[in-house]
C-alpha cells in the first residue's frame, strides 16, 4: 500500500465521472476544513498481508493526525500512486476497514466516492508535516 498524506487547511471535492459501473450513482460535493487528507493506492501484493497492511495504514495515519493535531481525516482512493493495483473488491474492502478503526479511534473520518473521478481543490499546508509519503510493504 502507498499513501500519500496532506495536512489541508481545507479539501474540496465534487464528483466528476463514474469509473466503476458496479458502484452506486452519486452526485456529491463536500469540503472539509483542517483535516489530513490521504491519497491511498492498495497494491496486489496487500492481498497476502490484509491484517498488517490495514495495522500500517492505519498506525500511519494516526501518527500523522497526531503530530498535526488533526482529528478529521478524508481517505480517498488514489490508484495512481503504484502501478501494482489490488482487485477493485479488495481494495474498497481495505478503505472500509481503515475508516472502521480509525472512527474507533475517535476520529471522524469521511471517504470520497470509491469508483469516481473527482474534481479537486486542496489546500495544504507549507510545513514539513504537510505532506507524507509512506510505502507500507
Amino acid at each position: 500500500m502507498k499513501l500519500l498524506m496532506f495536512n489541508v487547511r481545507e479539501f474540496w471535492y465534487k464528483t466528476y465521472e463514474k469509473t466503476l459501473k458496479e458502484v452506486i450513482d452519486t452526485d456529491e460535493e463536500e469540503s472539509v476544513k483542517d483535516a489530513i487528507v490521504v491519497f491511498a493506492n492498495v497494491e496486489r501484493e496487500d492481498q497476502e498481508q490484509t491484517v498488517s497492511t490495514i495495522r500500517k495504514a492505519v498506525k500511519n495515519i494516526l501518527w500523522l493526525a497526531r503530530k498535526t493535531g488533526r482529528s478529521r481525516i478524508v481517505l480517498h482512493s488514489f490508484a495512481h500512486l503504484s502501478d501494482s493495483k489490488s482487485s477493485v473488491e479488495y481494495a474498497a474492502q481495505i478503505f472500509e476497514a481503515i475508516e472502521d478503526r480509525l472512527t474507533q479511534k475517535g476520529y471522524e473520518v469521511s471517504s470520497t466516492p470509491f469508483g469516481y473521478f473527482l474534481e479537486f481543490k486542496i489546500h495544504v499546508l507549507g510545513e514539513s508535516l504537510a505532506k507524507v509519503w509512506k510505502a507500507l510493504n
